[in-house]
């Protein structure tokens, strides 16, 4: 396990990488708990939050609650260089929805998990 400095030395587009799947996890397990859909269903359903615009839309939502070393995460997520091009999103949404999972990476890989339980109790909230 790498500490806090380590993970802080990585970079941004890794702990997007860690995010995406974090995220994922959580909405597919909230959608399992608080629904009765079957799998085609559930995937259709998940689509609604994990997808780009979605994800940009919630970053700004959650702006004005986050801490200051939680903006200074996003910042550099979303300013980090990153080749590839989206397939149904803007760059700028792209940007954003990538720092969203940049956050959530961070937290993870810094065990934060009370602070992700409440991001995202906020998150599915909103959605």
């Amino acid at each position: 396990m790498k500490d806090e400095k380590q993970i802080n030395q990585m970079s941004p587009l890794t702990w997007a990488y860690v995010g995406d799947a974090v995220y994922e996890l959580y909405v597919r397990t909230y959608l399992v708990d608080t629904t009765n859909l079957k799998p085609n269903n559930l995937h259709k359903e998940s689509i609604k939050y994990v997808k780009a615009k979605a994800q940009a839309d919630i970053l700004n939502n959650l702006q004005e609650i986050l801490t200051e070393e939680e903006q200074d995460i996003v910042r550099r997520a979303r300013n980090t260089q990153n080749h590839h091009l989206p397939k149904n999103a803007n760059v700028q949404e792209y940007m954003y929805s990538t720092a969203l999972e940049g956050l959530i990476g961070y937290l993870y890989l810094t065990k934060q998990k009370d602070r992700l339980d409440e991001l995202f109790k906020i998150i599915l909230a909103y959605s």
